[in-house]
């Protein structure tokens, strides 16, 4: 029965996200296999995130995936991306720091992710931080470019150093 599961599922992976409705319909056949499949319950949030921006109903599905196998490790980048969407915060830096305790988690990307999230709160030194421990972390040369490119972005999004011969009021002029 497993493998008649695994077949629906991998047919679902292998259409998400060009065709919704075979999609959809591979997911109802696993799902009617086994309704609680961390998998499949992963990818139901996936689709009510990305392409029908349901947070909510997203995160609840993210939950349950977890809730069945917190060992389901492609859950944990989805639902903190699903967080960081909806505005929760709190919810998505406790979640990641969880998710740096579990064995096998990719911990590069979720030190991106949680600089990801400092951005978005505006803590640029506390997001740099979290970089350098992405890049210490990662194996993958590609990776470690794409984190240049999020410090460049970071960096230009930190308030100008006034100097010192500039009148307080003024900004500094780039040409």
């Amino acid at each position: 029965m497993n493998t008649i599961l695994d077949k629906y599922l991998l047919q679902a992976l292998d259409a998400y996200p060009y065709n919704l409705d075979e999609v959809v319909e591979s997911l109802n056949y696993a799902l009617s296999y086994n309704e609680k499949n961390p998998m499949a319950l992963c990818l139901l949030g996936q689709i009510h995130a990305e392409s029908l921006r349901n947070y909510e109903v997203a995160k609840e599905y993210f939950q349950q995936a977890l809730a069945e196998d917190m060992y389901t490790l492609e859950v944990y980048p989805k639902y903190i991306n699903v967080l960081l969407w909806n505005e929760d915060y709190k919810e998505a830096e406790k979640l990641i720091d969880f998710a740096l305790t579990v064995k096998g988690t990719d911990k590069a990307m979720l030190y991106l992710k949680k600089a990801i999230l400092f951005e978005h709160k505006r803590k640029y030194k506390k997001a740099l931080k979290c970089l350098k421990l992405a890049k210490t972390n990662a194996y993958n040369n590609q990776f470690i470019h794409d984190l240049k490119e999020e410090k460049n972005r970071i960096k230009g999004k930190m308030p100008k150093k006034k100097t010192e011969n500039q009148p307080s009021g003024e900004a500094k002029k780039d040409n």
